[in-house]
């Protein structure tokens, strides 16, 4: 599967650009109707932009990136790193240059950061939540339309861990594909003809124990307990475990930060949480400028 160490510029250059014709109707500086109307053309300026509560940063190179694209001149210093925890009224960034571009680049920059960094608080939440178990948090393919390399970057900085980017990267056989294929075994046994020798990981949604055992009995990469009660989760995970050892296994099913825990003490490896990307609150962040 694909593994994101970083996102590269390739992963946000055009949405860079897309926020930017979308807030100024072009990228132009001079397109800032309140600005071009009330700070002068040549005006210098220094600014900071603060967190407003606490949290875990992510999405300063894509902040970068925003007020390059506008001004290359913008001194642009960040004051902590992606994967930084920070505190109400932490400064993340301080910039110098042309009022009139930091103004213009202001809202699109900050959009970037507070979503971003929303996603990696609520992963970071997450993982504290399941702290001293073995299972690990990862996301799901439920991410904004364009955003997912930063999104799934944002979860890393979290703390969590991916799951596949997309359908191209991994084999996950849902209830739907089990049922056009006759059953979870018999689906899980085409896909492993149709990968031999390819390196494509299998995965397999399971929705009950039987299910389980037909999955088992082809030797997938992964199981996943889908909606399970914990009684049952517990069972499954003794059965995977007996059986073969090699096997991840994941539970998936809509759990929160008051029942994720429980999920992971049944001794899963991993628990996907759609919610990391398609629901995390941003986080609260400002730009002021400081005077010149």
């Amino acid at each position: 599967m694909t593994i994101i160490a970083s996102n590269p510029p390739a992963a946000y250059e055009q949405l860079v650009d897309l926020a930017l014709r979308e807030d100024l109707g072009a990228i132009d500086v001079e397109a800032d109707l309140t600005a071009a109307s009330t700070v002068a053309k040549d005006a210098e300026d220094s600014a900071r932009i603060i967190a407003r509560q606490a949290g875990i940063s992510a999405g300063i190179e894509v902040a970068r990136a925003v007020f390059a694209r506008l001004d290359e001149g913008i001194r642009f210093l960040p004051q902590v790193k992606d994967g930084t925890p920070v505190a109400a009224d932490e400064v993340l960034i301080r910039l110098e240059g042309r009022a009139r571009a930091l103004l213009a680049g202001e809202r699109s920059a900050l959009n970037f950061l507070q979503q971003l960094s929303g996603v990696a608080t609520l992963t970071g939440l997450f993982v504290n939540a399941i702290e001293g178990t073995a299972a690990r948090i990862t996301d799901t393919r439920k991410t904004t339309p364009g955003w997912r390399q930063l999104q799934k970057r944002a979860v890393q900085l979290g703390g969590g861990v991916n799951h596949r980017m997309g359908l191209y990267d991994a084999v996950l056989i849902k209830e739907n594909h089990a049922a056009a294929a006759g059953g979870v075994g018999q689906a899980v046994a085409k896909a492993r003809r149709q990968n031999l020798d390819k390196g494509v990981p299998i995965f397999v949604e399971t929705e009950d124990l039987d299910e389980v055992q037909d999955a088992l009995a082809e030797g997938p990469d992964r199981i996943m307990l889908d909606n399970m009660d914990t009684a049952a989760m517990r069972q499954a995970v003794e059965t995977i475990r007996a059986s073969n050892p090699t096997i991840e296994i994941e539970a998936t099913g809509g759990y929160t930060l008051e029942t994720v825990r429980e999920a992971a003490e049944t001794g899963v490896d991993l628990i996907s949480i759609g919610a990391l990307t398609h629901s995390a609150p941003a986080l609260d962040m400002s730009m002021l400028f400081t005077g010149k």
